[in-house]
């Protein structure tokens, strides 16, 4: 590995020239392309994109399963000059129908089943809507193929919606060199090489799911897109693909730590990466046992920078709570509420700095000045940060530890609480597999606090352990069971439908 990740952002399309010609870059079902096939496919998809939408900036997007369509649509849209909108295909009507309006797509492609379920209305009049087979079936009459671009690397790229949980989802505007540095940054600190095989299980429309594929093709490996059904056929394509790299949320690792894993469905296994939420010290003993010659990466990011740090896969047996420190072309600061640099120990608001921070919301001013705003005054790198809203401490040796979302916090009796404590004691426990807590407004104190859990369903003996372990005012009033955590499209826990339901059946 070289001493340091390049930091000169490229057009996003040359991802397709990373590899070697003869060596897989894609494995979809039934089918396998090469390196070499992968850049013609993408010059091929390219032509046809610029012949569809000769605007440049034209915002096209996908709504499809895994596929050969989904996993080119970046770098092709890229060659072609146009702006990729991914939809979550596990999206429903009405949000589709928001994310069309809001970006202005003037083509949607999707699967032709979804293209039969479209109701009058879910798509604007100026969108054209093609099926996949349709669209393909387009490229290859056309038969035109456009070589590497020249895109400036600041040029907007693709605009990829956040899922939503507080609201509407937003637009954010990533750059050329936002994906670029972003796929740079995670292939040199992840150590990948030109033999690994990454499994994308995670949602391409979703940040972190969408970098399995650029940060792979940086190194010049190989991706295996798989589309699930239960936690077995993700063991089953680790074990038939020999899967160096596994990448997921924690309500996935959860239930994929209590399954069997033979022998052959881990020892290719090189490392894994966690997103999307804290693993609790027990998944990760879990992991290290199933694993033990892995390395385990724990990371954060947030869709409107990518990805902030990452923990070194040596530290987690010693600090397995901790977010690690910030990632090649981040700088991450901690600032507390008077706007200095926080001290150890202190707790602050986490403000990402450097290239990696996105444009803005798409069309949407006022809700970009809340978070995209200028950097400190000691920020290194200076221009625009992202202002996260998250809580977080750095320890003595520099090491970042989520304390919890501002707009989270449960207030209850005087005393501000994390959830994540509250959580994690739960689950520490051994009654509980999963938990959530969540404040619920009470004329009393302030909120009350419920904690929603999947587990033993053993009340008694969970509020005993919690009484042993935390200080009154934090053991909840309410504590509801649940046989299985409702999730969001890219696979967290939906906490705001959970907090919705929960305020909802004290109204």
């Amino acid at each position: 590995m070289p001493p340091s990740p390049d930091p000169v952002p490229r057009p996003l399309d040359h991802l397709a020239s990373c590899g070697s010609d003869g060596d897989r870059a894609l494995v979809l079902r039934g089918q396998s392309l090469s390196w070499n096939d992968l850049r013609n496919r993408v010059a091929l998809l390219a032509a046809w994109l610029a012949e569809l939408a000769p605007e440049k900036g034209a915002r096209i997007a996908s709504w499809c399963a895994k596929g050969e369509l989904t996993c080119l649509m970046p770098l092709a849209a890229a060659r072609a000059g146009v702006v990729h909108v991914p939809i979550n295909p596990l999206l429903k009507h009405a949000q589709v129908n928001h994310i069309l309006h809001d970006s202005g797509a003037s083509v949607l492609i999707a699967t032709e089943a979804r293209v039969k379920s479209l109701e009058p209305g879910d798509v604007p009049e100026t969108c054209q809507v093609l099926g996949e087979g349709e669209a393909w079936a387009a490229a290859e009459a056309l038969g035109g193929s456009l070589p590497p671009s020249e895109a400036d690397p600041q040029d907007l790229v693709a605009i990829l919606y956040t899922s939503g949980s507080t609201g509407r989802p937003k637009g954010v505007m990533l750059s050329h060199a936002n994906l670029w540095l972003g796929a740079v940054s995670v292939a040199y600190y992840l150590g990948m090489e030109s033999d690994d095989v990454t499994l994308a299980v995670l949602p391409l429309s979703f940040d972190y799911g969408q970098n399995q594929l650029l940060s792979t093709w940086y190194a010049g490996g190989c991706v295996v897109p798989l589309d699930y059904l239960t936690p077995r056929d993700v063991i089953k394509a680790c074990a038939r693909e020999q899967i160096t790299t596994l990448a997921a949320v924690p309500p996935l690792w959860v239930q994929l730590v209590e399954q069997e894993w033979p022998e052959e469905a881990v020892a290719a296994m090189r490392r894994l990466t966690n997103s999307g939420g804290a693993l609790t010290t027990d998944l990760v003993r879990g992991l290290r046992s199933i694993f033990p010659q892995s390395r385990l990466f724990q990371m954060y990011g947030l869709t409107e920078a990518f990805r902030s740090t990452y923990l070194d896969p040596t530290l987690v047996d010693s600090h397995p709570t901790s977010m690690g420190k910030a990632i090649p072309f981040a700088e991450i600061l901690v600032i507390d509420d008077g706007g200095e640099l926080a001290d150890p120990g202190e707790e602050g608001e986490l403000v990402h700095c450097g290239p990696l921070v996105a444009q803005g919301y798409w069309q949407d001013a006022e809700r970009t000045a809340e978070r995209f705003r200028p950097a400190p005054a000691m920020s290194s790198y200076g221009g625009t940060a992202v202002w996260s809203g998250d809580r977080v401490c750095r320890d003595e040796e520099g090491l970042l530890y989520f304390v919890g979302r501002r707009d989270a916090m449960i207030k209850t009796a005087g005393n501000r609480i994390s959830p994540q404590e509250l959580e994690e004691a739960a689950i520490a426990s051994g009654f509980a597999e999963e938990a959530v807590a969540i404040g619920v407004p009470d004329d009393r104190l302030g909120h009350a606090i419920h904690l929603v859990l999947r587990g033993s369903g053993d009340e008694e003996g969970l509020r005993k352990a919690l009484r042993s372990e935390l200080p009154n005012f934090m053991q909840p009033s309410v504590i509801r069971w649940m046989e299985a955590m409702p999730l969001n499209p890219n696979g967290k826990i939906d906490r705001a439908l959970l907090a919705r339901t929960e305020r909802e059946s004290v109204a």
